[in-house]
């Protein structure tokens, strides 16, 4: 129980970072996505890359100096089964209810914090989803029946896994996968930094800049403290305890899955044998933020402003909570810590996030636009807006 108490200690620490800075910085996934399809700024979006850059550069360093090796992660994000129908529904699922929930799985913590109580109730709805997608057969039935079926597992073929590094030394007929994982990673990340600073103009606002840095760090360093020799006294020590502890494994920063194991620790009296990594990074966050906004004279208390408003975030928190745990992570679960491990499936997610999160947002423009418009003509003109169906399928006038 020590190691234990010691590791989930620094990881406290790193969720208090986490919270306070990306209050500061107002690092925000789904606003980074709302700034680029509603007024073209990439500024945050930008940050955002840069979080992602920064944990991709860190685990390839990490890993290529054997500090730990991702294949084994609790969260399976390399897994050779491809599990595409997960990754774009859940992803597509999610980012909608992101939009309609006023923030991912991280800014819901973050509005907890500056004393948001609509996000409270986003938090416990989305928890007991991720709990009945995780703890009872309703991912099995709903879902795994006809998704299993038709997701491919890549071993059959001979790939390992799903990481880029390995797809492309299989293609390569190359046996010295851990030298395309470095080079790879070094490339993805360097070509991204390359991306975000070619113009300059990312530097002009620092806030931006140390977000982004700052999440993606805290990603990286999660990922070490949990597979280095740290976090292999932690799992190995748990393997000997008569009631092994849940939750123990190598892993980095998410929030969905976390919301729905917090709704057991609540559920036991705040019991520590239920204290998880998940739970502890929410936790911190949370904390993280609320000091900020003490310190900053921020803290706002906040409640919904009509019922139409209330409903708008329960679909919000239902659809973050299942699509979370379907696709596997958040913006943050998937967007950054499952990119960090350069899994395909992370990609495929972070797309399926964006596309879902533009379209949500382009049909409430249209709908406020055009207010006796029906959904599917606000539809339609939104996936032609995104370049998504030919733009003689439009039923509106752009806006």
């Amino acid at each position: 129980m020590e190691i234990s108490v010691l590791l989930l200690s620094y990881i406290a620490i790193l969720g208090f970072i986490l919270g306070f800075v990306v209050s500061k910085t107002n690092f925000c996934t789904m606003g980074a996505v709302s700034d680029w399809v509603n007024i073209g700024d990439l500024s945050r979006f930008k940050s955002w890359m840069f979080a992602t850059a920064i944990a991709i550069l860190g685990v390839t360093i990490f890993e290529f100096l054997s500090y730990f090796d991702l294949n084994d992660s609790r969260i399976p994000y390399r897994n050779s089964v491809f599990s595409w129908p997960r990754y774009i529904l859940g992803g597509l699922m999610f980012g909608i209810g992101m939009t309609y929930a006023s923030g991912c799985g991280n800014k819901v913590l973050i509005r907890i914090g500056g004393g948001n109580l609509k996000s409270i109730v986003v938090l416990l709805i989305a928890g007991l989803m991720a709990y009945i997608m995780t703890r009872t057969d309703f991912y099995g039935v709903i879902f795994h029946s006809w998704m299993n079926p038709i997701s491919p597992d890549l071993a059959v073929l001979g790939i390992d896994d799903q990481s880029l590094p390995t797809i492309i030394s299989f293609i390569t007929s190359s046996s010295n996968t851990a030298y395309y994982k470095l080079i790879i990673g070094l490339l993805t990340g360097l070509a991204i930094l390359y991306y975000i600073f070619r113009s300059g103009t990312f530097v002009k606002n620092m806030d931006n800049v140390v977000g982004g840095f700052i999440v993606g760090s805290v990603v990286a360093l999660a990922w070490y403290l949990t597979g280095s020799s740290l976090g292999e006294e932690w799992i190995e020590t748990n393997n000997f305890l008569d009631s092994p502890l849940p939750g123990v494994g190598v892993q980095s920063f998410t929030f969905i899955n976390p919301m729905g194991e917090s709704i057991i620790y609540l559920s036991q009296s705040a019991n520590m044998y239920y204290l998880t990594f998940g739970v502890t990074a929410l936790l911190s966050v949370i904390l993280g933020s609320f000091v900020y906004s003490i310190m900053s004279k921020n803290f706002r208390i906040e409640w919904f402003q009509s019922k139409e408003d209330l409903k708008r975030h329960i679909i919000g928190a239902v659809l973050i909570g299942i699509g979370g745990v379907l696709s596997l992570g958040c913006t943050i679960g998937q967007g950054v810590s499952g990119v960090s491990t350069l899994a395909l499936g992370s990609f495929v997610t972070l797309i399926s996030i964006v596309i879902g999160a533009s379209i949500a947002m382009k049909i409430e423009y249209y709908n406020a636009v055009y207010e006796d418009c029906s959904f599917f003509d606000s539809l339609r003109s939104s996936l032609a807006d995104l370049k998504l169906i030919p733009n003689k399928f439009r039923a509106l006038e752009k806006i």
